[in-house]
This record gives C-alpha cells, structure tokens and sequence, in this order.
C-alpha cells in the first residue's frame, strides 16, 4: 500500500483537491509537524485544526485531510468526517502489515506493561510502541499508521472509558495477541460497575481469531468470564501469582538502593525458570512484569529476550518513579493516574519503607456514585498502612481525610497543598504523591526538586 493523497482519498472516499503526492508520517499536530508529513485537521472542543493548514503549508507538510477546502496552495483531501477517515486509512493499513500486533488493554498497569512488553521485544526484533498515551480513537489509528513494513513487532495500548470502546479500537488495530491486565475501579461512570469494566476491557478477547492469543490474568475475579470470551482464540495463556497459571512469580524481595527500588523474583514459565531483578517497586510491578513476559511469549519472544527486557526496564514517568527532594526526605512520584486499585498498590510499596510515610492524595475521577465510599475506604487503608500524614486536594478528597482522622488535611488547591509541604517535610519522610491526572499533581514533585525556582515562594 502506498502513502500517497490519491490512496488516501481512495480509501476514505474523499476528493483530493491539487496534485497527488507521497506522504510519510500522519500527524494532528501543527506545531511539530514534519516536512512530507500529512497533517489531520481534527476538530476539537477548543482548537480546530483547519485553521493551521496554511502553517503547516509552510512548514512543508506534503498534503492536509481535512472536512472543508481551506483556502492553500496545499494539495487536500476533502472527506465529510475526517476522524472517520483516519480511521478508515488506519484500517487499510493494519490490513496490509504482515507482522504481529499485540493489543494491551487493563484498568491497571497499562502504560507499563505496554513499556516491559516493547523492552522485552525489541531484544527479538524491531519494535513499534505506542508513544505516551495515544491510547484512544485518535491515538490508536494514528499509531497503526506508524507501522512499517521493518517493524517485526508492534506493542498497542487501547485504553475505555465506555462500553464498545475496546471493540471500536480493536476494528482498528487487529490484534494477533491481546491482553487484559486487570478489571478494577475506574471510569466507573462510564462503564456502570465493575462488571461493566470487566464486560468492556473483555471485548479484546472477543476480538481474537482462531490464529490469535488471548492473554488472561489468572489471579482476576473475572478471569473465568473472560475466558468465556476468549473461546474464539486460538490459544489462551495464563499469568498470575495466587492462582495456577502459565506464568507465575515466586520468593519475591524487595530493596532500596541508591538509584531507586529493585524488585527480585523467580520467574516459572513454560520456557524454564530464572531469577529476575526488576528494578521497579511492588508486587503489582511483578504482575505487570508477569502479564509482559506472558504477552511477548505469545508473540514470539525467547526467554532470552523476556530476561533482558524486564532487566533493561525502568520506572516510567509519574508511576512509583524515586526522586530526590529538597531537604533529605524522599519523594515517590506516582502522579500519573489513580483509581482505587493504584492507589492500593503504591500504599503497599510505601508501607515497606523506612521512616514516616505521607501521602499526598489527589481526588479519583469518574468513580459515579461510588465516589465517597471509595475515598473513604483509602483514606482508612492508608492510616491501616502506617501512613502517619495526609494531604489532599480535590473535592471528594475530603472524604479520605475524614476516614483517615487525625494527620489529615484537605487543602482547596494544590499550591496550598505545596506550600504546607515545603513547611513540613523533614528528613525522615519518604511521600508519595497520587492522583488522576486532572489533578496535575506532577508539579508537587516539580516543586519540591532540588533546585525548583519556586523553591521558598
């Protein structure tokens, strides 16, 4: 298949407007578009991208896909809706790569196990990753058009926040292995209930032909149900730690060293057994390296390749990532997302460390009516962790203050909420910081950072 505005427009039933041309990357924004590339001009809430066309003109892009003629010398291809036409040229393109797609998808642990499955098979060839979290009806079609025809591999995290989201992304990215990581407590408004995650993150098994591997986590509530789905597959592989499964994890230790966590366990799979140092935090960390090394067998990966991968594997941005903070204490920096289950995980992490224990809590989204409750029930697992001190923000936050007692405070914004930390941190004290992303708690560990301009503001 060629990249070309004429195949495009062919393929989107679209009309292109000036001459044809061969075009390299897909992109949607403007402001890093690349010379050659094909800029999307998507509609948003705030920005609509056919008010850049003329920009991207002049940076060189070989043509646009837009809903309207603008008015530019560069070649367009004019097409009624232009995410459905990204989506139809994703499709086509999937269809016409011949290597193997893995599909990762989960409540937890998504973004890293989509990180350990890439370290692990890149070491077996080369490797396209979902960059960032391109994990939506945007992203997915636009990392499906970065396959190429070198790529042995190709690593694709979908992320749901609704029913028939999975199903819709999975049309577009074809899976030949597909993963489940876990069904937990987020975007519970979205799904209706925890059996309403389980039945959406599902429809990746539902999605999976008989040449294909459906990935399943033993240990989960609804790994029976999802077998169910699966049915279709080709094959199934197991991966857990309380429950029999094909990949599965034994006399776990953990340790601080200077450069951050190291996590060793032996890991039993149908390749043999070794021991594996990890250098991330948690059991759940283990889950995640158990879920990756049982993925990128089912995609052809040799226990040579899964060891050297997990080993080379490091804490991703924002997710139990160390770092130092001004003054001695410790900062464990999970900032990225939270829902109930993540928020569990990293208590455990932090109730294995030395010192005082604070938590720094940013309230959990899309939780619906369960919203309250599950506040509540943190802020009583964090006091039964041995967290000593609570700081929160965010409405519903409060309700983990008051369930949590005396050590708790909730703060009506974050820069209170730095500026009380800034007062109170000593050199005994190791904090985590979480929170979903809406609360961009990222900048609590930008402040405190050694050398932070707002440091004494």
């Amino acid at each position: 298949m060629n990249r070309t505005l004429a195949e495009l427009a062919r393929v989107a039933g679209g009309a292109l407007h000036g001459a044809d041309a061969a075009f390299g990357t897909v992109q949607i924004d403007s402001r890093t578009i690349e010379p050659g590339a094909l800029f999307v001009a998507l509609r948003g809430e705030r920005v609509d991208g056919h008010q850049f066309v003329p920009d991207v003109a002049a940076r060189g892009a070989a043509g646009a896909l837009v809903a309207g003629r603008v008015e530019s010398a560069l070649p367009q291809v004019v097409v009624p809706d232009v995410l459905e036409a990204l989506t139809a040229y994703a499709r086509e393109w999937r269809g016409a790569y011949a290597g193997t797609v893995v599909g990762i998808t989960g409540s937890n642990g998504k973004t890293t196990v989509k990180e350990m499955t890439g370290e692990i098979l890149s070491r077996a060839g080369s490797c396209l990753v979902t960059r960032g979290n391109l994990n939506n009806h945007i992203g997915v079609p636009l990392t499906v058009c970065r396959l190429e025809p070198a790529h042995r591999y190709a690593v694709i995290e979908m992320g749901a926040n609704h029913q028939r989201e999975i199903a819709h992304l999975a049309t577009i990215s074809r899976p030949d292995v597909g993963l489940v990581i876990n069904a937990g407590p987020a975007h519970l408004e979205g799904f209706g209930g925890l059996e309403g995650v389980a039945r959406g993150k599902g429809e990746m098994f539902s999605a999976i032909g008989v040449a294909g591997t459906a990935v399943i986590n033993a240990d989960d509530r609804f790994a029976a149900y999802w077998h169910g789905l699966a049915r279709g597959a080709g094959r199934v592989i197991t991966f857990g730690m309380r429950e029999r499964a094909d990949f599965t994890a034994s006399r776990l230790e953990e340790r601080l060293v200077d450069e951050g966590f190291v996590t060793e366990f032996d890991l039993d799979c149908p390749l043999g057994r070794r021991r594996i140092a990890l250098r991330l935090a948690g059991e759940h960390n283990v889950m995640n390296a158990l879920a990756a090394s049982a993925t990128a067998y089912a995609a052809g990966a040799g226990f040579d390749a899964i060891a050297d991968g997990l080993a080379g594997m490091r804490a991703v941005a924002g997710r139990l990532e160390m770092k130092p903070v001004t003054g001695g204490a410790r900062l464990i920096d999970d900032s990225y997302n939270a829902n109930p289950g993540s928020v569990r995980a990293g208590l455990r992490t932090l109730a294995g460390l030395p010192g005082q224990r604070w938590l720094v809590l940013g309230e959990m989204r899309e939780l619906g009516e369960e919203s309250a409750r599950m506040h509540a029930e943190i802020g009583e697992a964090a006091r039964q962790s041995g967290v000593s001190r609570l700081l929160a923000v965010g409405d519903d936050a409060h309700h983990a203050v008051e369930a949590f007692g005396a050590g708790a405070t909730w703060f009506a914004n974050a820069d209170d909420l730095i500026a009380a930390l800034r007062v109170e941190l000593g050199p005994d004290v190791t904090v985590m910081v979480k929170g979903s992303r809406s609360n961009r708690l990222e900048r609590v560990a930008a402040a405190l950072s050694p050398g932070s301009q707002a440091e004494g503001h």
